[in-house]
């Protein structure tokens, strides 16, 4: 676990850049659409990430959001990360985005940390140790969707999956108890893997978005997949299917 804590290390350091956030719309761009945002903060998160994580594992390379290296992520050692997770949040002040980051090795995640800097929860695990937040073991829940509330994300840089996102949300909607969209991936995932959603979709997101949850949650006990039902990669876009175990068979009962 000596790795684990020296990512943890580096990205609680990070962190604090993300805290000391002021004047955040004045160096905010537009990338690929008004839903699409960047700002100076994740820029500066994802150098300092660039320079102190891949000389903790020899050889390992970085393939973050904003500025990928000419790697291919299914080989070798990799780290995958989502600098600001929730950029649009993060510029209109709703204190609820994450640092998300994944090391891979030949395409399958080893380790994961994300930061929620705001609570200051840092969910954390290795793969075959399990999963934690702040040094505690954390679980999925065990509701049925009936009693539960699923999270959803509505790939809003994807206006045509709209239709579909909207199908499937008044699907689950007549299923459970209620539903959350806090626009922040990486915690969504968190929210199923410490209990606190007991099912989450998105019809696409990105490695960065959900190579470190996905593997918080199957350590936490939980399920994920694609809405297809296939496997998660980790080499490219992908829609997400998350939940416990009780939920897990849900997916086969809707209308993708």
């Amino acid at each position: 676990m000596e790795l684990l804590k020296k990512i943890e290390s580096v990205v609680k350091e990070a962190g604090e850049i993300v805290l000391s956030a002021e004047n955040i719309q004045d160096c905010t761009n537009l990338k690929t659409s008004p839903a699409d945002l960047v700002t100076a903060y994740d820029v500066q998160v994802e150098n300092f990430l660039k320079e102190r994580l891949p000389a903790l594992v020899d050889g390992a390379l970085f393939y973050g959001e904003e500025e990928t290296e000419n790697c291919d992520p299914s080989r070798g050692w990799v780290y995958i990360v989502d600098p600001i997770d929730g950029t649009a949040n993060f510029v209109r002040g709703f204190r609820q985005s994450a640092i998300s980051v994944a090391l891979a090795k030949d395409g399958k995640v080893q380790y994961a940390v994300v930061l929620d800097p705001y609570r200051k929860e840092l969910f954390s695990a290795k793969l075959g140790c399990g999963a934690f937040m702040n040094g505690k073991p954390i679980h999925v829940s065990e509701l049925p969707l009936s009693k539960g509330i699923f999270g959803m994300g509505t790939a809003p840089y994807n206006k045509e999956l709209h239709p579909r996102t909207l199908k499937l949300a008044g699907q689950l909607l007549a299923r459970s108890c209620d539903f959350r969209r806090m626009g922040a991936a990486a915690l969504d995932l968190c929210a199923v893997a410490c209990g606190r959603l007991d099912a989450f979709f998105e019809c696409v997101l990105s490695p960065w978005d959900y190579a470190a949850g996905s593997l918080l949650i199957t350590e936490a006990g939980g399920f994920v997949c694609t809405l297809e039902g296939d496997e998660v990669p980790v080499t490219e876009k992908c829609s997400m299917w998350a939940s416990n175990r009780v939920n897990a068979e849900v997916l086969k009962e809707l209308s993708c």
